[in-house]
C-alpha cells in the first residue's frame, strides 16, 4: 500500500512558475497540527531515448521558523549576483547569439545604456 503523508495533504494556496524546460511549483500545505508551511518544487523534464519524456522532482519544504532567515539569505544571494553579474542571461542557449555578437566593441556602451533596478525584500 502506497501511503505518503504528502499525497494526503491537500494543497491550500499554490503558484506555478515556468521557466523553459523547468518548473516550480509553490504550495502552501498544511501541517497536522494545523499551521502552514511552504513547499517548492522543481520539476524538469528530460526525453528518453524513444522520444518519450520524464521528469525529475527536487523539493524543498520551509516551515515558519525559518521564513527570515531564508528570506534575508535568499535576498543576498540574489543580490550578490545581480551585483556581481547583471540581470542578462547568459547560456548555453545564447552562444549563437554570442557568436554573432563577438566583434561587439564594450568601449562603445554608456551608464544610459543600463536600467538601475531596484529590490524590496520580501
Amino acid at each position: 500500500m502506497y501511503n505518503n503523508n504528502e499525497k494526503d495533504q491537500e494543497e491550500i494556496f499554490s503558484k506555478v512558475l515556468r521557466a523553459g524546460r523547468r518548473t516550480y511549483f509553490f504550495d502552501v500545505r498544511e501541517t497536522q497540527a494545523s499551521d502552514y508551511y511552504l513547499t517548492i518544487t522543481e520539476s524538469k523534464k528530460f526525453t528518453n531515448d524513444d522520444g518519450t519524456f520524464y521528469y525529475k522532482k527536487h523539493k524543498i519544504y520551509l516551515y515558519k521558523e525559518d521564513f527570515n532567515d531564508f528570506r534575508t539569505i535568499l535576498g543576498e544571494m540574489v543580490g550578490f549576483i545581480i551585483k556581481e553579474r547583471g540581470t542578462e542571461v547568459i547560456s548555453e542557449r545564447h552562444q549563437k547569439d554570442y557568436e554573432k555578437d563577438k566583434n561587439f566593441d564594450s568601449a562603445n556602451i554608456s551608464n544610459s545604456d543600463f536600467t538601475d533596478l531596484n529590490f524590496v525584500d520580501i
